[in-house]
């Protein structure tokens, strides 16, 4: 409540804190930013910036300070292979998406996963157990986890908060030359409650033009009433290719402070408030990630600094406003849209169509539906803003109105007293979402014949069973076959539903580490982990999809000098 009350003062000055900059590059080559810290993701806030490692990977990943590892996380999705460092000046870094470790941390990262018999692991090694000095080589770039290409995800942390910092505030911003002003792709304006803007009942573009002086001009805005405004733009920093994130945003009404924000630390339990922060229908219909420059029910953001009326404009007769935009980059450049206002009465071209239901869903509070076998629990603030909620159970369909509408919280959907199914039925029963013909796998706890489902996600659900086992497919050597010279054994492995949950490999009889990698459904590996013996060597690989489903491969091969 405290935050919140504070969001709704009039503006302050953002906070200028020192931060230390006695640190060096993580790369040994010269910065290249593809993605920048607090840029608008799905259902995120970007926690760090993105280095990019000349399209390849292996490159050696420094220590940027000293300071010991503190953290491992080693996983198919996310960061990937991630490790974390504990600076004695009270700030952690976190260097993700690494092809592997270095070293005695290598060499502590195996040890762990063959004696928790997990390719997957999280570990929390002690001050003493690994240290590094500033320049220690500690990892290789790669392409791990949720990575779509080489690069190394970097990002500062609050040692005792936790909360993340943009790394450009540590001396970053001078290992990375930026010289080009952002860039302005689309304005939108808002009309809020009955206000009629640009004779639209709906939000609508606003048309601009560049000007000599490398600044914007918009066309005038006629309103009667409450209007918003919202930005859809972007910033170039170290080439010419990557459309980065703004670092920060100012607006002004009649050269007044009116609405603000700046990406200099943020918490990760806020991260999810960026589908608040842009229009999130647009985004869903045209991908365009516009950021709304004002509020109409205030959320907790803390990198938003709002005037008493959250940024929104009550135009009136007989005054002229002029509202102007300042988009920043970190490194201060600067550009500025400028918007003509002015109050008129016009006539509706363009009508609000609001499709009414008996339930009409009030935010702030929570609710519980039911009809037949299923029902749906919202807590109070799950959603973002009031509406309409389509509600209603036809031939064991739920219909939860559609994704139209992004959730903060988890909602609970349930199907209840599930009739006319066997044991070995329910067993292999979950709730699936339901696309058109197309059904996808949801993590489903089950009680009985009574199944739950713990969602954010509003849209089409049904109970599905998953019958079908995984299958493992294109290994690389054929059954028999000398390995000698071969670095690694590697298969395929997928599952058309549930997904993978477990994957175990076994050398004559003794567990064997591999690694998933979930982009290319490939499981390796690597023979210099030397767990075969001399001669014939025995190969079992067990794959289990998320309903206990298993399918298992056994094969042999020999290894003779």
């Amino acid at each position: 409540m405290k935050l919140l009350l504070l969001l709704l003062l009039p503006f302050l000055v953002f906070s200028q804190s020192d931060y230390p900059t006695d640190f060096i590059s993580p790369l040994p080559i010269s910065l290249d930013v593809s993605g920048s810290f607090g840029e608008l993701r799905s259902n995120h806030f970007h926690s760090g910036i993105d280095l990019k490692t000349n399209g390849k990977e292996g490159l050696d990943v420094f220590a940027v300070a000293d300071g010991y590892v503190s953290r491992i996380k080693i996983s198919a999705f996310g960061y990937g292979k991630a490790i974390y460092i504990t600076h004695p000046n009270g700030y952690t870094t976190v260097y993700g998406h690494l092809q592997k470790a270095n070293g005695a941390i290598e060499t502590y990262i195996k040890q762990k996963q063959y004696a928790q018999k997990s390719f997957e692991v999280e570990l929390f090694p002690m001050p003493s157990e690994l240290p590094v000095k500033q320049g220690d080589i500690i990892a290789f770039s790669g392409n791990s986890g949720g990575s779509g290409a080489p690069h190394l995800h970097f990002e500062f942390r609050n040692t005792k908060s936790e909360k993340i910092i943009n790394p450009l505030y540590f001396g970053f911003n001078k290992l990375a030359n930026d010289t080009r002003k952002p860039e302005i792709q689309g304005v939108m304006v808002y009309p809020i409650d009955s206000t009629l803007v640009n004779k639209s009942q709906n939000p609508i573009a606003v048309s601009f033009n560049k000007t000599a002086d490398g600044n914007y001009l918009a066309s005038k805005v006629i309103a009667n009433g409450k209007i918003g405004f919202g930005i859809n733009a972007f910033d170039y920093c170290t080439n010419q290719y990557n459309k980065n994130g703004l670092f920060k945003v100012k607006a002004y009404l009649n050269g007044v402070s009116y609405y603000e924000y700046e990406l200099e630390t943020f918490a990760f339990d806020e991260s999810r408030f960026v589908n608040s922060l842009i229009d999130y229908q647009r985004f869903g219909k045209l991908r365009q990630r516009v950021q709304k420059l004002f509020q109409e029910i205030p959320f907790p953001l803390s990198i938003i600094k709002a005037n008493k009326t959250n940024g929104i404009i009550n135009v009136q007769p007989n005054v002229t406003y002029t509202y102007r935009i300042e988009l920043y980059d970190f490194h201060g450049n600067k550009v500025q849209l400028t918007i003509p206002v002015e109050y008129g009465n016009q006539e509706t071209v363009f009508k609000k169509e609001i499709k009414k239901t008996k339930y009409f869903l009030k935010s702030k509070n929570e609710y519980n539906y039911t009809k037949d076998n299923v029902s749906v629990y919202i807590p109070e603030n799950t959603f973002y803003e009031d509406f309409y909620m389509d509600f209603d159970v036809n031939d064991g369909v739920l219909n939860l109105h559609d994704e139209s509408i992004p959730g903060y919280k988890n909602m609970t959907i349930t199907f209840s007293d599930v009739q006319g199914l066997t044991e070995e039925q329910l067993s292999k029963t979950f709730i699936a979402s339901v696309d058109g013909y197309k059904l996808d796998y949801n993590k489903t706890y089950r009680k009985g014949n009574t199944f739950k489902l713990y969602t954010r996600n509003l849209g089409k659900y049904k109970l599905s069973q998953d019958y079908d086992a995984p299958r493992i497919y294109n290994v690389n050597f054929v059954e028999g076959k000398n390995l000698k010279d071969q670095s690694l054994i590697s298969v395929y492995i997928a599952d058309n539903m549930s997904g993978i949950d477990t994957y175990n490999a076994y050398l004559n009889g003794e567990w064997i580490l591999m690694e998933y990698d979930y982009k290319t459904k490939k499981l390796i590996h690597r023979l210099d982990d030397n767990k075969y013996k001399e001669g014939r060597n025995d190969l079992k690989i067990i794959v289990t999809d998320d309903m206990q489903n298993s399918t298992t491969f056994e094969s042999f091969f020999f290894m003779n000098n």
